[in-house]
């Protein structure tokens, strides 16, 4: 059982590696495509609950979904930065910019979720910083980099908000939980467009395959392997094998758009992989 967990955990992980691949073949803006893949993801899912006939218990648990609901907000809002970062400055520097959010909320779970900080959580967090700044060494030439990495940041910042918001609600998990977000998050996405610029997109023929591929595949069906695969880890191999996504992404951005790092943004990109996987290396050890 856990081997067939594993399989799915991981090829979930590498569906959303490939996120960044799929959106830079799209031709729409940031908050166009997160708009598409919410709207189609939260129909797959409900579809799929449906079919299994799950029971919501929004009635029964109305603080849990208030909190699920401003994590639903929360990743609307950090899609749409991570998204634009991926137009503004490439996937893979996006990417290793948003994995920092798990070391922010790391850092801050003493604090917020009175969690204890250790000595290698301290020392990976330090190491981070270092990668960000190397990282982001070569990004000050122009407007446009400092507004891509503008971007990543507050992906990164939006990602520790919805996971701060989705840790207090306690009573509904799983599919239920993913597509509460998911649908809230399609909700956000859809007031800020449509102040900003309305609801209807023009979308060319050739655009549809990835659009649904997005939708459907990366985030539908890999949001249902994902969840469904959780109960049956330990957090050990859901917490170091959840950094796959993040090799993934810079893996397929070299292999599939021709992207490439500095000497000095690899050293950061080391450091920032690195730094994050200390902590919980160290702590699975000790288990």
């Amino acid at each position: 059982m856990e081997c067939k967990a594993l399989v799915k955990y991981i090829s979930s992980l590498l569906l959303f590696g490939l996120n960044g691949i799929v959106a830079s073949h799209i031709p729409l803006n940031s908050y166009e495509i997160v708009f598409l893949r919410t709207f189609i993801g939260s129909i797959f899912l409900i579809t799929l609950f449906l079919i299994g006939k799950g029971k919501f218990h929004i009635k029964e648990y109305k603080k849990d979904t208030v909190f699920i609901c401003l994590s639903g907000i929360a990743m609307g809002t950090s899609w749409m930065f991570l998204y634009e970062a991926y137009q503004q400055i490439g996937v893979s520097l996006a990417s290793l910019l948003y994995s920092c959010g798990p070391v922010i909320v790391m850092v801050l779970s003493p604090v917020i979720f009175r969690e204890k900080l250790t000595i290698p959580k301290v020392a990976g967090f330090m190491i981070v910083l270092v990668g960000i700044c190397f990282v982001n060494g070569d990004l000050a030439g122009d407007g446009s980099n400092i507004w891509g990495s503008f971007c990543g940041a507050m992906s990164a910042l939006m990602y520790f908000f919805m996971v701060t918001f989705n840790k207090q609600a306690k009573s509904i998990s799983g599919m239920e939980n993913s597509i509460i977000q998911l649908a809230v998050s399609f909700l956000t996405v859809a007031v800020f467009m449509g102040v900003k610029q309305g609801l209807i997109i023009t979308i060319s023929a050739n655009a549809w395959i990835w659009i649904l591929i997005l939708g459907i595949v990366n985030t539908g069906v890999g949001c249902y392997m994902y969840f469904s695969s959780l109960v049956n880890l330990s957090v050990q191999t859901v917490a170091v094998c959840s950094y796959l996504e993040l090799l993934s992404a810079v893996v397929f951005a070299a292999l599939l758009l021709g992207e490439r790092m500095t000497i000095i943004q690899i050293v950061g990109a080391v450091c920032i992989i690195g730094g994050a996987m200390i902590g919980e290396l160290v702590k699975s050890k000790k288990s």
